[in-house]
């Protein structure tokens, strides 16, 4: 067995389904956890404000399971990954170095750079997958070529082998010598040096224990009634694992295992159903991973080039503004702005919604939300972010169709239907009767009056009108419609 090796943990902040980590146990007799902070080396797309905070906690709870088990993290900060690797390999000794690998762009070619130079020098490196549940080169069609429509994808996922085995997390772990240093996880200053986190933390509790719970939570509570409870932002009815899978603390693979298991050791009516469809949305996650993997432009470009030419506004900054802080005097939207804001997370309907009043109501680029989503999600995840924005534009694989352009005063009232969410997040409303509360700017006076709601002054007058607004979409649409769609950038 050989002696000494690192284990370098990324987006996988977890002990149990850790290939790296079950590797590195079994042939060596020394492990040493390690994290590297070093956003500068992801370009453009360091962690977000809300990523931050939650990185900070879950570095936090990793360390103390570690701990747990006699081991710690070791953290570092200067420099480089590389310089961070070759520093601790030097002062350890180690000879093996085992990480799981990540799909972003960024990180394939960094990951790329650091094992040529690590095995020139000796070092033995060894990656695994432990995001996704199939290697992104493992599922293409049959010419070889990567999919860009979910359900064809997501069939071939389904024809391999599947659920996956999974490993506990183990019960101890080798000490490490106090003899290595190690930087703070508050020394990384991810926490707002102004706290505005107080609603996050109300509303989540990172780590790997607390993401092995909510999975048993929903499964218990939730599941059976998925398939339509999930678009319904006014109910806890969907399990809200996004940032626990972002950052790793649970895996896919363990969600899907943990599914099945679940529904076939029960015997209510439509659990397999709703077994089925969560299940789905996980394959939904992986069709994200695919798509950035084998199109890494996405981030930033559209999937297809006609897109290039859609006449975006290019003055919109104080609707921009209005649409950020939930101020747009659409309800709905404004609710999911607030939610965003308060808690760093929004119910994915109603993502769509706001995703699709920004880009064809407001007709403002779907970069600027993919931005702004990115800073403001504890779930930031890149591939997801891109694939949920494009989609919604228009732009990219599987995408909505130029001409659907969600109402979001239909949308409200039939996702929900007492208002709930909105009353929560506009208590500016919370006195409208159901009928005018999605859309205020029907009501009669007198209803307004009664209610206290005094558009324009209390709560917006709407920023937009819906119905003239979605013709002009529509018409800019018609400009590139005809436009070759299976060119790429």
């Amino acid at each position: 067995m050989n002696d000494t090796a690192i284990v370098w943990f990324r987006q996988d902040l977890r002990l149990a389904d850790n290939p790296a980590l079950n590797t590195a146990l079994e042939q060596h007799a020394r492990i040493i956890p390690l994290y590297i902070h070093a956003p500068h080396e992801q370009a453009a797309w360091g962690p977000g404000a809300a990523s931050g905070w939650w990185l900070h906690h879950s570095l936090d709870a990793l360390d103390q399971s570690l701990q747990q088990r006699g081991s710690r993290l070791i953290v570092r900060t200067a420099g480089t990954c590389l310089d961070a690797l070759q520093e601790l390999l030097a002062d350890s000794g180690a000879t093996h170095i085992y990480w799981n690998r990540l799909y972003e762009p960024h990180a394939i070619e960094r990951d790329r750079q650091i094992t040529t130079v690590l095995r020139k020098s000796g070092i033995e490196v060894g990656t695994s997958n432990a995001s996704l549940l199939f290697e992104p080169e493992a599922i293409t069609k049959q010419d070889g070529t990567p999919y860009r429509v979910f359900t064809p994808f997501w069939k071939a996922c389904l024809r391999q082998e599947m659920p996956f085995a999974c490993t506990d997390r183990p019960s101890s772990l080798p000490d490490v010598s106090r003899h290595f240093t190690t930087a703070t996880v508050e020394s990384l200053a991810l926490l707002p040096a102004i706290r505005w986190d107080s609603g996050l933390a109300a509303a989540w509790q990172p780590g790997e224990s607390a993401a092995e719970a909510r999975l048993d939570a929903f499964l218990d509570d939730a599941v059976a009634g998925y398939p339509t409870g999930r678009d319904r932002p006014d109910r806890q009815l969907t399990s809200r694992l996004s940032p626990h899978l972002h950052f790793g603390e649970i895996s896919p693979q363990r969600i899907v295992a943990r599914s099945r298991e679940f529904a076939a050791a029960q015997s209510m009516p439509g659990l397999v159903t709703g077994t089925d469809a969560f299940i789905r949305e996980v394959g939904w996650r992986e069709f994200a991973g695919h798509l950035l993997y084998h199109f890494p432009h996405t981030t930033d470009k559209p999937l297809y080039e006609r897109f290039e030419q859609f006449p975006w506004r290019t003055e919109y900054s104080s609707d921009l503004e209005a649409w950020q802080r939930g101020q747009t005097g659409i309800p709905v939207v404004d609710a999911g702005m607030r939610e965003l804001w308060h808690t760093g997370w929004m119910h994915n309907r109603v993502r769509m919604i706001v995703a699709s009043l920004l880009t064809k109501n407001l007709l403002i680029p779907w970069q600027e939300g993919a931005r702004w989503f990115w800073d403001t999600l504890v779930d930031a995840d890149l591939a997801s972010n891109t694939l949920g924005w494009q989609w919604t534009a228009g732009c990219g694989a599987d995408a909505a169709p130029f001409f659907r352009i969600f109402n979001p005063v239909t949308q409200a009232n039939r996702f929900d239907p007492q208002g709930h969410y909105i009353r929560h997040w506009v208590p500016e409303l919370a006195d409208l009767p159901d009928k005018y509360l999605a859309s205020p700017w029907t009501a009669p006076d007198d209803v307004l009056a009664t209610a206290d709601v005094h558009l324009g002054n209390n709560y917006p007058a709407p920023l937009v009108d819906l119905k003239a607004s979605r013709a002009a979409a529509l018409e800019r649409y018609q400009t590139i419609r005809n436009l070759p769609r299976n060119t790429q950038v």
